[in-house]
């Protein structure tokens, strides 16, 4: 499966599921460790000990935990505070005393990855109010500063991930990656300089971006017709305004562009990219309340994750994403999980710093919250473009 639901469901639907799982996943991490020990020339035996961040769903797996409890209510996992282990339990293939050091969780939704982001970025020690969002099929989010910090958990859904948009696709090659509507014609950036082939993640948030900023779509997330605009835009753009079986579509790319199939951008898929960035905005706007701070108080945005770090910050906020922030005060942080794992294996000061994050950091569930739906609603349309600092 291709999130952590489907995983769940597969260790409650077969007998020996949990068994399967927890094998897929020590043997993907032996993989990746095979990879770095023929790379750097280090026999997996001079190894001494790894470092694990990953979501609460997938260290549960990895121990061999059931993690159905997980998936229902109270969502309370079996595990959250970190663990040191033999490496060789949890079947990882390195010095047969080797240890692994699994971080801790905040909460069932903001598992051990979070932990390692913020111990990279410092969240919770600075000065600064800043925001953390990572950004993906569940959208993890963290507030604060030294005196308080907040995090909580918002279900995106898969269409960041490109599933469920008519034209989407994983992050591979040929995906489209970037988008630039000009006055008359469509500038495509792809994974790897390839012919365009489908729409990843950081493609559907610029494609709405860019069609919002040039009016070819209202506040609202409804797509204008060629009919509507009239003369206001040149010919180029409007042709590529149609209509398939009913449904107001863009034509980012034709078929002399991809060389095979054209690629379009309908208004389902703006119903879809709506519903996930509202998903995470409304997180976002949940912990601001919580804290009593407005966008002006904050100093800081950081885009985390794989995802995160090909998100344009204007794309982002455009399309609110996230807060209305000066651009200057958006910036990527890339793999912040990787590298806090990597500080909490060269720093045990820093493991104790992880360890003692949960304390440090209150967990917000939005599912019980009665505002939740209201803010929600609130926060499904586009930001008057004039109103952006």
């Amino acid at each position: 499966g291709g999130d952590v639901l489907s995983r769940i469901s597969h260790t409650m639907g077969k007998k020996e599921g949990l068994q399967e799982m927890q094998h897929f996943a020590s043997f993907t991490l032996n993989g990746l460790i095979e990879r770095l020990t023929s790379e750097s020339g280090v026999p997996p035996e001079q190894i001494y000990e790894i470092t694990v961040a990953g979501n609460l769903t997938m260290m549960h797996l990895l121990l061999g935990i059931d993690p159905e409890p997980i998936a229902v209510t109270p969502f309370a996992p079996a595990v959250s505070h970190g663990l040191d282990l033999r490496a060789r339990d949890l079947g990882i293939t390195i010095h047969p005393e080797g240890r692994a050091y699994l971080f801790p969780a905040i909460g069932s939704y903001v598992g051990g990855d979070i932990v390692a982001g913020l111990l990279a970025t410092a969240l919770p020690r600075g000065n600064k109010l800043r925001l953390f969002v990572d950004v993906g099929t569940n959208g993890e989010i963290a507030l604060g500063s030294e005196p308080r910090t907040l995090s909580t958990a918002a279900p995106a859904g898969p269409a960041f991930e490109g599933a469920e948009i008519s034209c989407g696709m994983r992050a591979t090659t040929g995906a489209i990656e970037g988008v630039q509507i000009t006055e008359n014609t469509v500038v495509l950036q792809t994974i790897d300089d390839a012919p365009p082939v489908g729409l990843c993640g950081s493609g559907l948030i610029d494609a709405v971006a860019q069609l919002y900023k040039r009016g070819l779509m209202d506040a609202t997330g409804r797509m204008r017709s060629a009919e509507e605009l009239g003369g206001k835009i040149p010919g180029s753009l409007a042709s590529r305004l149609i209509t398939v079986d009913g449904v107001r579509a863009f034509v980012l790319a034709t078929e002399e562009e991809t060389g095979g199939r054209r690629i379009l951008f309908s208004q389902k898929d703006v119903r879809q990219l709506q519903f996930a960035k509202g998903s995470i905005a409304s997180g976002i706007r949940v912990l601001m309340k919580e804290m009593g701070v407005t966008p002006d108080d904050l100093q800081e945005v950081l885009l985390a994750g794989a995802f995160g770090s090909y998100i344009h910050p204007d794309a982002a906020r455009l399309i609110g994403l996230v807060p209305a922030v000066p651009l200057s005060r958006i910036r990527a942080v890339g793999n912040a999980a990787g590298e806090g794992a990597k500080i909490a294996l060269l720093s045990y000061r820093e493991r104790e710093a992880a360890e003692a994050m949960p304390a440090r950091v209150e967990y917000i569930e939005l599912s019980g919250r009665e505002d939740f739906n209201d803010i929600f609603m609130g926060v499904l349309g586009f930001p008057p473009i004039d109103s952006l600092p």
